[in-house]
């Protein structure tokens, strides 16, 4: 059964970078679609990124607040799946998730569409 471990979280500065990942156990990530999801204290879990390989092709999703800051990449063994996270502001803290949508299902930034998830990992943003 497929498992889902977060890790990379912790102090970032503003304006610096962070990169979290998504190691996943008792199978590959092919052909699911893999989502980052953050919640900060007292907001709802919001859809951060999105990334699937299938075929030869990428199919990715970025959510407005993180275009152009944040980047979702996959290793070749589609074990792992990694988020980058530049130019870091403190409305990026929370806690970052990382979650899957059943096998072939295109990417999505909505929460409710996902039905397995890691435990999360803390990301704060402070000088």
């Amino acid at each position: 059964q497929l498992r889902l471990v977060e890790s990379g979280g912790g102090l970032g500065q503003p304006g610096g970078t962070l990169s979290l990942s998504c190691v996943a156990s008792g199978d590959t990530l092919k052909g699911y679609s893999v989502g980052w999801f953050r919640q900060a204290p007292g907001k709802e879990r919001e859809g951060v990124a999105c990334i699937r390989n299938f075929a030869n092709s990428v199919e990715k999703a970025t959510a407005e607040p993180v275009k152009g800051r944040f980047t979702t990449s996959r290793n070749n063994a589609k074990t792992t799946v990694y988020l980058r996270m530049d130019r870091l502001s403190p409305s990026d803290a929370g806690f970052y998730y990382c979650a899957v949508r059943p096998r072939g299902l295109p990417c999505s930034l909505v929460p409710e569409e996902y039905d397995r998830w890691g435990q999360g990992t803390q990301v704060t943003v402070a000088s």
